[in-house]
C-alpha cells in the first residue's frame, strides 16, 4: 500500500524591506519529520495557494494536519481583539485553513489539529476562543513555557473512553505548552478529550468523523521522547492509509 499524502498547513513570514527578505511560506521541520517517521508523505500547503491549486491538492490528500502558528483574526468569530497582543495574524492563512478544514469535514478526511489547528477546527464548527489565557483565566497554569519546545512542562488528563485515550493508550501524560489562546465555547459536534489541571481544555475530538483529533500542545516537538506524541502521528497516518 502506498504511503498516504498528508497535507501540512504553513505560516506566512512577511516580506521585510529593511532586511531585503521576500514573503515566505514557513513550517517548523519537526512536523515534516513526525509525519515521515509515522509513514506518511508530507505535502506542504502554503497560504499563498490560489483556490484552484488548493482544491487540486486537497483532492489528492489522504489526511490533513492543521499546524500551530499565529492567532486567528478575531473577526472570523465575530469578536474584536480583546486587548491582547495579537501574534502573526494572517487573513490568507485563515482562509486557506478554513477551506482545508471544511474539506476534511465534508469528505471525512482524517485530520490531526495542533495548537492553532485545534482552535481553527473549533471555530470552523461555530465555537469561540479565549483570546488571552493569562489575562482572562484566573488561576491558569503558565501555558507559554519558557523551557525548550522539546520539554514537557505540565500534564493533561484524558477523557476515559475517548479516541485520544485509545490512540495514546493513556489517560494522563505530560505535554509541552506553547499557546496564549484556548477554546472557550466548543464547536458543533466536538467533544472534550483532554484538560490541563487548571481546567483548560487541551483536546477535542469529533465523534462520527472517521478520524479527527485536536490537541492544544505540540506533539511534533515531543516525538523523540514521547510515545504518546508518536502515537498521534501514527494514528492520523494510519487512518489516512485506509
Amino acid at each position: 500500500m502506498a504511503a498516504p499524502l498528508i497535507g501540512l498547513t504553513t505560516s506566512i513570514a512577511p516580506a521585510d524591506a529593511v532586511k531585503g527578505t521576500p514573503e515566505r511560506a514557513t513550517l517548523n521541520a519537526a512536523y515534516v519529520r513526525a509525519v515521515q517517521e509515522a509513514g506518511g508523505v508530507p505535502v506542504l500547503l502554503p497560504s499563498q495557494l490560489d483556490e484552484a491549486a488548493l482544491e487540486a491538492l486537497l483532492g489528492r490528500l489522504g489526511g490533513l494536519v492543521l499546524t500551530g502558528g499565529g492567532d486567528v483574526d478575531p473577526a472570523r468569530y465575530g469578536e474584536a481583539p480583546a486587548g491582547t497582543n495579537m501574534a502573526s495574524v494572517s487573513v490568507e492563512r485563515d482562509s486557506l485553513e478554513w477551506r482545508a478544514a471544511s474539506f476534511a469535514l465534508e469528505r471525512g478526511l482524517p485530520m490531526l489539529c495542533i495548537c492553532r489547528g485545534m482552535q481553527v477546527l473549533n471555530l470552523v464548527l461555530g465555537g469561540s476562543l479565549v483570546q488571552d489565557v493569562a489575562s482572562q483565566c484566573e488561576g491558569a497554569l503558565s501555558h507559554r513555557q519558557l523551557e525548550p519546545r522539546v520539554k514537557a512542562t505540565h500534564d493533561v488528563r484524558v477523557a476515559s473512553g475517548s479516541l485520544l485515550a485509545a490512540v495514546t493508550g493513556r489517560e494522563r501524560f505530560a505535554v509541552n505548552s506553547l499557546h496564549h489562546q484556548a477554546v472557550a465555547k466548543i464547536g458543533r459536534g466536538l467533544e472534550p478529550a483532554a484538560w490541563s489541571d487548571d481546567g483548560l481544555l487541551e483536546g477535542l475530538e469529533l465523534p462520527g468523523h472517521p478520524w479527527a483529533l485536536a490537541v492544544q500542545w505540540h506533539p511534533e516537538e515531543l516525538t523523540p521522547e514521547s510515545a504518546e506524541a508518536r502515537a498521534l502521528f501514527a494514528g492520523v497516518v494510519g487512518a489516512s492509509a485506509r
